[in-house]
């Protein structure tokens, strides 16, 4: 049998919450964490067994990603800026909404992307949402074309997500949504806020951890080798 892939990921509320960190990767017994709103210039280069693959630049506020070496083999690692909201341009908290890892899984051999988002808030309407979605999902692909992927993070989408999830589902990719929600800060806005998107991989269950310091619950999204992939790792970068 295979072994589960374990992926946390948790919006930090403007890293509020870094100083939890250390706890999840060890209680968990995480492979890999994406974070999203954490302060890119305050992050460690290693949390307990996990080690930082990178984090965007545009913003200080930004998105990184973590993993574990002994379980992969890092390639390369991109960010990518995503269609701005009116939010963005006025108040420009975020340029990079998506970052990304190549990775290959010493354990199996088994090519894999793994991804942190980061969608734009709901004061954007959900139709740029699905674009940003979308626009992600393509630029993932342009890092290797056949790999599985993974992305996890803060989707800002607690409304139609039947509708999200049929979109998804006729892009080739699954949205699989955690057992409860995510966000409860605002009466009117609770709902599920943080989840995962996949292709070629099988989820086996997306939980949602206890409140910390940030106004999102981390989510831990557990996962199998669909049985159609293949074992092909990654191949190394271009220089």
């Amino acid at each position: 049998m295979l072994p589960l892939l374990r992926v946390i990921s948790y919006n930090l509320r403007k890293h509020a919450a870094s100083g939890e960190l250390v706890d999840l990767a060890r209680d968990f017994e995480i492979d890999a964490l994406c974070l999203q709103e954490c302060d890119t210039d305050d992050l460690p280069d290693t949390i307990g067994d996990l080690h930082l693959a990178d984090s965007t630049r545009g913003n200080r506020l930004g998105l990184a990603i973590y993993y574990r070496k002994d379980r992969f083999t890092a390639y390369e690692t991109q960010t990518f800026a995503l269609k701005k909201s009116l939010h963005d341009r006025v108040l420009a908290p975020a340029h990079e909404r998506l970052i990304g890892t190549r990775v290959t899984d010493n354990e199996t051999d088994h090519g894999l992307v793994i991804a942190s988002f980061h969608a734009a808030p709901l004061t954007a309407s959900n139709s740029l949402r699905r674009n940003q979605i979308h626009a992600a999902h393509a630029e993932l692909l342009s890092m290797g074309g056949g790999l599985m992927s993974l992305m996890v993070g803060d989707f800002n989408y607690p409304f139609f997500t039947k509708s999200l999830t049929a979109q998804m589902k006729d892009a080739g990719y699954d949205l699989t949504m955690s057992d409860r929600r995510t966000y409860t800060r605002y009466k009117v806005f609770k709902g599920h806020f943080d989840f995962a998107t996949s292709q070629g991989l099988e989820i086996e269950s997306v939980e949602t951890l206890p409140r910390g310091a940030s106004d999102h619950l981390p989510i831990l999204i557990s996962a199998e080798y669909g049985q159609d992939s293949n074992g092909n790792g990654a191949a190394p970068a271009a220089s």
